[in-house]
């Protein structure tokens, strides 16, 4: 069973995400998994320092100890009208970043986190992810989601419904 609480995410948070997030994009690329790798060279550390700002961004900890984290935008960001287009005044959460720390990985954690989300937020979530990752590609799928399409640069894009009463 997994002891750890989900919660928003604090500034003074903020090295310590990036860290977690960092050390994911490493693992990735030690698994040869082409992805994240921007991370790597600080690509993303003020979008990432914002969104915990904007108290976008969460965590699950167990034992005062930061195992994941994850963003969840209610606006679109330049990424995402780029993946979906433009959308006005859309009930829909989109969901960024999801790294689990490599040492917690395989451990329900990642599903534990779509199911808080789900049940707590109450909306639709949209993601997107690389195509050329055919695991993560199922591993949505395998929690409910579903895939909408592919964008021209290779970028699938899921989406779960929320249906209130199931």
């Amino acid at each position: 069973m997994n002891t750890y609480e989900i919660r928003k995410a604090t500034e003074q948070e903020a090295p310590t995400i990036i860290a977690v997030l960092k050390e994911v994009a490493a693992w990735l690329q030690k698994n040869d998994i082409n992805q994240w790798g921007f991370l790597l060279e600080g690509g993303e550390d003020e979008e990432i320092r914002q969104a915990i700002k904007d108290s976008a961004t969460y965590v699950a900890c167990q034992d005062d100890e930061i195992i994941a984290a994850f963003t969840l935008y209610s606006q679109q960001s330049e990424w995402d009208r780029h993946v979906w287009g433009q959308e006005e005044g859309s009930e829909v959460l989109y969901l960024h970043r999801l790294a689990v720390r490599p040492e917690y990985m395989k451990k329900g954690i990642g599903k534990d986190i779509l199911g808080w989300i789900d049940e707590t937020l109450y909306k639709t979530i949209r993601l997107d992810c690389v195509a050329h990752n055919p695991k993560l590609y199922a591993y949505y799928e395998e929690n409910g989601f579903t895939l909408i399409g592919t964008t021209t640069d290779g970028h699938c894009k899921f989406q779960k419904v929320y249906r209130e009463g199931i």
